[in-house]
């Protein structure tokens, strides 16, 4: 590996959904969820076009329990972490799947959306 590389990623964005965590066989903790980013321009003929990106975000241990608590649908938030590819196949190897997300390192609330639970 090059010693001058980085692999970093910051976000803000909103929740598509309420993160919901689970715990693995060996006890952690983690949760999957998606994260909206939205981009606006204009285009040549001057019509205003916009763009939502749906980015996907894991987290793990002491984040996870974090997220899975005080995180809800919509909420505006910061996401720093790195992009990590998995790859796996279906039960019959005949089709292989691949997914890059966000592993996430910190996560910021920048709305507090309280009563908007679920």
């Amino acid at each position: 590996m090059q010693k001058n590389s980085l692999n970093k990623v910051i976000l803000i964005g909103r929740l598509g959904s309420k993160p919901e965590g689970r715990y693995t066989q060996q006890g952690k903790a983690t949760v999957q969820f998606s994260l909206a980013t939205n981009e606006v321009w204009k285009n040549q003929q001057g019509k205003q076009v916009e763009h939502t990106e749906w980015h996907s975000l894991v987290a793990w241990d002491k984040l996870a329990e974090f997220c899975t608590e005080y995180l809800n649908k919509g909420q505006l938030i910061s996401v720093e972490g790195t992009l990590r590819t998995r790859k796996w196949a279906d039960k019959e190897e005949t089709k292989l799947f691949k997914i890059t997300e966000i592993l996430c390192n910190n996560i910021t609330i920048l709305d507090n959306l309280s009563s908007n639970k679920g």
